[in-house]
């Protein structure tokens, strides 16, 4: 006699990581933590890169280009807005055109820099052009980077505004963070000196968590803090009344390297790599002539060594 009763739906139910209700729970936030750990590092190995320069600074900065476009834009005839809203607009327009400079200075910079270091002989990319991946600053050292035939980086972040990845990164190597302190954490990992262009709220955050990590010393390497542009940074901060009152000693304000130019900076920059992350081996002349490479330092490679031919 058949039952009356209906045979159960059968159901498969997902594997664990592919049940996307689960990872997206509070549940499982640890995983997604260690997923922005682990796949930055597998990808970064892959590509084969050693370690960083990063560029900080606003997103809101133009390209000579573009700012002159927008400044023209208002200036035309017909283009008048009733006041105050349009002197407002013509106002800031004219001081995007002067701040565009720095777009253009910033992607000179990272244009010397990676010329340089593709001509060093290592089996890994070293110092390469890293940034937030954004507009503005961002997108200027990533794109002078391009400019020189280099690999370049993007930590993009998920933010309601203004973050979306530019389009000079290299494939491969542009990344989209949820979590700020994993980004930060990139960010610091492989950096082996940072360049602070003006900016913001979020120059400034990344700025001065960097500044206590080299501070209080729980970097295990030597990092150059390069700061572009004094005209700007010594009006908006003043680091030395820091010191007058004994909030930070007067050694710290030597954690700070102030240039205004491309050459400057790169100068700055190369001094520091080749003192404290190149060396020269000892040169050993033999029937073909001198023996001269430079080798990275030992410990240098965070990333381990490079993958297998």
């Amino acid at each position: 006699m058949k039952s009356s009763n209906p045979e159960p739906t059968r159901r498969m139910t997902p594997t664990a990581y592919e049940n996307q209700s689960f990872i997206g729970s509070p549940d499982a936030r640890a995983l997604r933590i260690l997923s922005e750990y682990v796949e930055p590092l597998a990808r970064f190995r892959r590509q084969n890169i050693q370690d960083t320069v990063v560029f900080f600074g606003s997103a809101r900065v133009h390209s000579a280009d573009e700012a002159k476009r927008q400044l023209l834009a208002l200036q035309k005839p017909g283009a008048a807005k009733p006041e105050p809203r349009h002197g407002k607009q013509l106002k800031l327009a004219r001081t995007a055109l002067e701040w565009s400079r720095y777009y253009e200075e910033a992607r000179e910079l990272a244009r010397l820099l990676t010329a340089w270091a593709k001509s060093l002989p290592f089996p890994r990319h070293r110092f390469v052009v890293c940034s937030g991946g954004g507009p503005g600053i961002m997108e200027a050292a990533n794109r002078g980077a391009v400019d020189a035939g280099g690999k370049t980086i993007g930590l993009n972040i998920t933010l309601p505004f203004e973050q979306t990845a530019n389009p000079y990164i290299t494939p491969g190597l542009s990344f989209q963070f949820h979590y700020f302190f994993m980004r930060k954490f990139w960010f610091a990992y492989l950096a082996k000196a940072l360049v602070i262009f003006p900016g913001g709220f979020g120059t400034l955050d990344e700025l001065f968590e960097l500044l206590t990590l080299a501070q209080t010393e729980k970097l295990a390497k030597k990092i150059a803090t390069i700061i572009y542009g004094p005209d700007y940074w010594r009006n908006v901060l003043n680091l030395q009344k820091l010191a007058d009152w004994g909030a930070i000693s007067s050694e710290d304000l030597e954690l700070l390297k102030f240039v205004d130019s491309p050459q400057e900076g790169f100068r700055v920059l190369k001094e520091h790599l080749e003192r404290h992350h190149l060396h020269m081996p000892d040169v050993g002349a033999d029937e073909d002539g001198p023996d001269v490479r430079l080798s990275a330092r030992d410990g240098d490679d965070p990333l381990g060594p490079p993958p297998a031919e």
